[in-house]
């Protein structure tokens, strides 16, 4: 088909129809989208329908579009949303949530700062300095390390004390840590060589001693965080395992993975290894997340043996791995959260999440209610759920919730999720049996009137 292609307006003339609005923005990058609109009209003119439409009409169109995807493209991708998921630690939507709190530590980077400036000598100084006597303080252990995240941190670990050697760990605790990261490969790219030992379900004392070669490195254990095996199973006391080690002259390296600085049990979780315990139990170096049951930014943390921590502090991976000034501040003014454990829950956000009471939810079920409007209140049922802390924390220990059922027979459940995934302030629930389920275990007070004005609006 001859596509008339004369009824394309030319770039000037494009340029002169957009908004005065777009004038701030360097019209060299406004004109290369206009191009390259133009050149996927070329492309596929079909889409336009350009042989029934005149020049002023295809006109409209790309101005119309354009002006769409430079609005789009300015505007920031990252915004806040409504978790009604029923998941607290949700990766996809932050993991831990900070509060305005936590943001005032952001405010000290305005400007310059002493990220690596000694004050005292005004010489060069270490940027984890200021996270690490927090972390010597409230965990008990010698030294201690920043990086990324935890898998930056078992990484930077076992590549530091156990490149090019051997380590062994059980097969029950080859865990895929989460996004296809499994134990096995980020052993291998740590250039140290995985040895197996046990069964999936079964690994004795034995099976870690029969594995020490001249080549061992270290034990290393990993915390099944996001997993659990029940039934025939069996494993050695950690305290076994450390006096093991110590008669060999080997270090343990324990991958905590979520990372707990107090004993969950206060909020009646089941029990999960707090740090500092694992500390005083003999383990040399342990790793963790800083924005999963520590309730902070997006970080991993390192513990353990002076001498060992040196060690891995000289590994030319640190510059690659190490935070940036952002995570530190985060990180530090979390940590300066747990000094003060009386007040931890009204502060830390993700404690306070996951030692909700049911009875607090049901205030949050009550103040949405009595904000809709009456024909809206009719499409909404308020229905017993069990949420998840997330993030491979406690996998099977449901947290009791409440959530809003919507329903609406001239509308699908895809249909109503979408449309609550397209508002100003995006609402992100879950569908069961064709309902959207909305639920309340990670939606804050400040969030309620909004949830309300969403509802009557969508409903």
């Amino acid at each position: 088909m001859n596509y008339p292609f004369a009824k394309i307006p030319p770039v000037n003339q494009i340029l002169e129809n957009l908004s005065s609005q777009l004038k701030h923005i360097d019209q060299i990058f406004v004109k290369q989208i206009v191009e390259n609109r133009l050149s996927d009209l070329r492309q596929h003119p079909d889409k336009y329908n350009l042989t029934r439409t005149n020049r002023e009409e295809i006109l409209h169109l790309l101005v119309r579009q354009i002006e769409s995807e430079i609005a789009v493209l300015v505007a920031p991708t990252l915004k806040p949303v409504i978790n009604c998921s029923g998941v607290v630690l949700h990766t996809g939507l932050g993991r831990a949530p900070l509060s305005h709190a936590d943001l005032q530590y952001l405010s000290i980077l305005e400007g310059y700062t002493n990220l690596e400036f000694d004050l005292e000598s005004g010489k060069r100084g270490d940027r984890l300095d200021h996270v690490v006597s927090l972390l010597k303080l409230l965990t008990g252990a010698e030294d201690a390390l920043a990086v990324h995240n935890n898998a930056a941190a078992v990484l930077l670990t076992l590549n530091g004390l156990a490149r090019g050697k051997e380590v062994i760990v059980s097969r029950g605790e080859l865990v895929e840590i989460g996004g296809s990261f499994r134990m096995p490969e980020v052993m291998k790219s740590s250039q140290a060589r995985m040895v197996e030992v046990g069964a999936t379900n079964k690994t004795h004392l034995g099976d870690y001693e029969q594995a020490i070669t001249p080549r061992t490195a270290a034990i290393l254990l990993v915390h099944p965080s996001n997993y659990q095996i029940v039934g025939f199973t069996d494993k050695p006391e950690i305290q076994d395992i450390v006096s093991l080690a110590n008669q060999k002259n080997l270090p343990v390296i324990f991958d905590l993975g979520s990372g707990a600085l107090i004993d969950m049990r206060k909020f009646c979780f089941s029990y999960e290894p707090v740090v500092s315990e694992m500390i005083s139990a003999g383990i040399d170096i342990l790793t963790f997340s800083g924005d999963k049951l520590l309730g902070g930014p997006q970080s991993g943390i390192i513990l353990g043996k002076k001498d060992l921590i040196k060690k891995i502090r000289k590994n030319h991976l640190l510059r690659a791995l190490r935070c940036d000034k952002i995570a530190l501040a985060l990180l530090s003014g979390c940590l300066i959260k747990y000094l003060h454990r009386d007040t931890l829950l009204q502060n830390n956000l993700t404690m306070q999440l996951l030692a909700r009471k049911p009875d607090e939810i049901r205030i949050l079920a009550d103040t949405i209610l009595n904000d809709l409007k009456p024909e809206v209140k009719k499409k909404v049922e308020v229905i017993e759920t069990e949420g998840r802390a997330g993030s491979g924390a406690y996998p099977v220990f449901p947290i009791r919730s409440l959530a809003l059922k919507l329903t609406a027979p001239s509308r699908s459940a895809d249909k109503i999720a979408t449309q609550l995934r397209h508002l100003p302030v995006p609402v992100i629930g879950l569908i069961e049996n064709n309902c959207v389920l909305l639920d309340l275990l990670a939606v804050f007070k400040t969030d309620c009137p909004i949830l309300a004005a969403s509802l009557n609006q969508i409903l």
